[in-house]
């Protein structure tokens, strides 16, 4: 069985982030994108801070894997430029430049028209998080036992629930779970919500993802994994755990652990080295427009100064240039970080939406007894050819576990056994007629 996957892991002042992205057992490619654009100093960090986004295209043939790779490669590179707003503001900007990109390559092509993606962005700044947010990819944070969702999904299910004051599980069965309501694309403009911002703690987990994991698990499954795993484990866990449950859809995953809150944004010499060029260019402002005005106003005084006033004049002007082009030049080279970037946010948004109790308990990993119990039927009817020797260990390590209610520790094994099975069936040809996957 072959699984195209793609892994990322970085760490840098205060921060951890992993992210997995995975094609799933049921389509051909994946049309989900993802980017992360951490802060390479603490000029960087004050005024920017950390971007993760996860997107989730959607369109015939290759439509959807270049919406969502459109949306990922340009929300980081917009939000960077806007250095004249605030992180607030630009993010917001950024996701509808995204957008009216997206649509205008639909607009302009036969074979893309229509095309779409969903665009999940969440923001670490010295203010706290934000996140930013079109679609039904979603955002969520850890605290604790506390796994609440922070965004709200814009889907058919969502939002009538919400019109009906009433939960998702409580909107009939009737309803297709998986229309959305808003994306980005379709249309010339999109509605963005903000939420936040949350303050950050030490010990403080964010999980961004696509729909190909919250299908397949449940909040309570995703949290108690996310609360007991180390954050290196954590996504490939997820997205084997969603495979194993059938994996209908791409799966991406992004976990951000804040380990030092005043440590964000700080970089090692040797750290500093290894990050390229055209970010550390990033560092330096642009020249604002209203300098460059005035330089130009400078130079045409002086012309006509020159021809028709005394020579100190010009020469007035001369040193007057001189001056502005030093002092936007300092400005620029040293990374000013204007005021508004300072300023405190005002909250915005109503997240969170959903809080889960993510503590494991016997409730909760019976998900994940069924599934290491359907993985000994496999052992027993299926003829891989690879070590079960591991696996059976971990199996009987999360049954001692289990036995004295360490559930922690069975969570911690149970996922174990699980990506060592998945790791052995990627690399394992399948039979030639055969499912290759649990369903539950």
């Amino acid at each position: 069985m072959t699984s195209p996957i793609s892994t990322l892991e970085q760490t840098v002042g205060g921060l951890r982030c992993v992210a997995v992205s995975d094609v799933g057992m049921r389509r051909s490619n994946n049309q989900d994108s993802m980017a992360v654009a951490l802060a390479d100093g603490p000029e960087m960090w004050k005024s920017r801070g950390h971007l993760f986004v996860v997107a989730d295209g959607m369109g015939a043939h290759a439509a959807g894997e270049l919406a969502s790779k459109m949306a990922t490669d340009c929300i980081p590179h917009s939000y960077q430029k806007r250095l004249n707003l605030p992180p607030s503001e630009a993010i917001i900007e950024a996701v509808r430049e995204a957008n009216s990109e997206i649509n205008n390559k639909g607009e302009n092509s036969v074979d893309f028209q229509g095309m779409g993606t969903t665009c999940s962005c969440l923001l670490l700044l010295p203010q706290g998080a934000l996140a930013a947010h079109v679609g039904d990819s979603r955002v969520y944070r850890l605290r604790g036992d506390a796994f609440e969702q922070l965004t709200f999904d814009h889907s058919l299910v969502w939002e009538l629930a919400a019109a009906g004051h009433a939960t998702e599980e409580e909107v009939p069965a009737y309803v297709p779970k998986n229309v959305i309501t808003r994306s980005l694309g379709p249309h010339p403009t999109v509605a963005v919500d903000l939420e936040g911002p949350f303050d950050l703690q030490a010990g403080d987990r964010f999980l961004l993802c696509s729909d190909g994991l919250t299908g397949p698990l449940s909040p309570e499954l995703i949290g108690m994994v996310l609360s007991a795993l180390p954050v290196d484990e954590v996504p490939q866990s997820l997205v084997d755990l969603s495979n194993l449950l059938g994996g209908p859809d791409n799966i991406t995953t992004i976990v951000a652990e804040v380990v030092d809150p005043t440590q964000l944004g700080t970089v090692s010499e040797s750290e500093e080295k290894r990050v390229p060029k055209a970010i550390r260019r990033l560092r330096r402002r642009a020249i604002h427009p209203l300098h460059w005005a005035g330089l130009a106003f400078l130079i045409l005084l002086g012309a006509v100064l020159a021809a028709v006033g005394p020579l100190w004049m010009p020469a007035a002007c001369a040193l007057a240039f001189v001056g502005v082009a030093a002092w936007a030049w300092k400005k620029q080279s040293h990374g000013h970080v204007e005021s508004c970037c300072d300023q405190p946010i005002g909250r915005r948004g109503k997240a969170p939406y959903r809080c889960h109790d993510s503590t494991p308990d016997a409730g909760k990993i019976a998900t994940l007894v069924d599934i290491v119990r359907q993985l000994e039927d496999l052992e027993d009817h299926r003829d891989w050819e690879f070590d079960w020797q591991p696996i059976q260990a971990d199996r009987q390590q999360a049954h001692e576990a289990i036995g004295r209610a360490d559930y922690e520790e069975a969570v911690v094994v149970y996922c174990s056994a699980v990506r060592r099975l998945m790791k052995a069936l990627r690399a394992t040809p399948p039979p030639a007629s055969s499912d290759s996957n649990i369903n539950l």
